[in-house]
């Protein structure tokens, strides 16, 4: 239930200046440094916005927000329009006027939400939610309509990441993967990036060398060179055979009684989609620029074709060396800010891998 403010001391380490019990547990927070704001959001649905001192040694309540049912997973500060967009468990997006405190409007999803981001250019707002999908709204001052929702996730969405000049969306889900939703170029492709052994935690972009920075359950954090030609994923075939060999498939009565052979077992190869049997796709590799960073199932014809060169990798991969929970990245300054379940803060310094 509490707030810590750390600052760094003479000495080189951190120490708490501030310490601040809540009314409830918290369970998000967002911080702008411009205006020293510090929003909360708590279990019980509240949102209590306070005002840092100059020297971070103070933080006074301003005021409290009745913003949601139930806890509030999401919370996101727009200086331009003094808005504060939230996401709650209780399944609604609402956003309040930070001047007047007023409830300005809201909009409820299919399941509860984990993902927020704004575009400030043109006021639309992505929200990601437990059951995998991303939908895209359109704020006015007092009402939103909704734009589309994408769906390409097995898993629930469990962090958004936006970027304004590119107009790519990046969504990382339970389902261990990251999509990358072309927007701006109106293409409609979807990029898929598979660099996790579990579920995705975190997203952040640093802009001026156009690499994403992604953290996983896992502890791994992967910093992924978006500034290369990648290859959409290509939809997988359905056929009853091999289209390969046309050995017969398990469910295909007729042709195994036919053939008088035993029905195989369906594969899909990655980079061809093809539906293969498991003698015509012994190989495995990986296939960066599709996204694959770890091997994976391709047809024997496939493997043939990949070259060295394909096979490069076009991601970096470090240890944390704790199951990451939440995580900011200060592009400034090249910092990355993780925390875990095992209750230890640490900062990174990323300069050496994101440059």
């Amino acid at each position: 239930r509490t707030v810590r403010v750390w600052l760094k001391r003479d000495s080189g380490q951190y120490w708490p200046s501030i310490y601040h019990a809540m009314p409830s547990p918290c369970s998000c927070m967002s911080f702008n440094p411009e205006t020293r704001r510090l929003s909360i959001g708590l279990d019980n649905g509240t949102i209590s916005e306070f005002i840092l001192s100059e020297d971070y040694n103070k933080m006074t309540l301003v005021k409290n927000y009745q913003a949601h049912q139930s806890r509030v997973m999401m919370i996101l500060f727009v200086l331009e329009m003094e808005w504060v967009l939230s996401t709650g468990q209780d399944k609604n997006f609402t956003w309040h006027c930070s001047e007047s405190g007023q409830r300005l409007g809201g909009y409820r999803t299919s399941a509860g939400a984990c993902g927020l981001q704004f575009d400030v250019e043109t006021r639309h707002v992505f929200v990601g939610d437990h059951s995998g999908q991303v939908t895209i709204l359109k704020l006015e001052q007092e009402s939103c309509s909704l734009v589309t929702t994408f769906k390409g996730h097995t898993g629930g969405v469990t962090a958004l990441c936006w970027d304004p000049i590119q107009r790519v969306l990046f969504s990382g889900s339970s389902d261990h993967s990251i999509i990358m939703w072309d927007i701006g170029g109106r293409k409609g492709t979807a990029i898929e990036l598979q660099g996790h052994n579990d579920k995705v935690q975190s997203l952040s972009y640093a802009h001026h060398t156009r690499q994403l920075i992604s953290c996983g359950a896992d502890g791994g954090i992967v910093v992924w060179n978006m500034d290369v030609e990648r290859q959409e994923t290509p939809e997988w075939l359905d056929s009853d055979s091999c289209q390969k060999c046309d050995q017969p498939f398990f469910w295909n009565f007729k042709q195994m009684w036919d053939s008088k052979k035993i029905g195989l077992r369906q594969h899909h190869c990655r980079k061809c989609g093809k539906a293969v049997c498991g003698k015509c796709s012994s190989k495995r590799s990986s296939i960066p620029l599709m996204g694959f960073e770890f091997k994976v199932r391709v047809c024997d014809s496939c493997h043939e074709s990949i070259t060295d060169e394909e096979r490069a990798p076009t991601a970096t991969f470090h240890d944390s060396k704790h199951n990451i929970v939440h995580v900011h990245f200060d592009a400034t300054r090249g910092w990355l800010l993780t925390s875990g379940t095992d209750k230890v803060i640490k900062l990174w310094d990323m300069t050496p891998v994101v440059s």
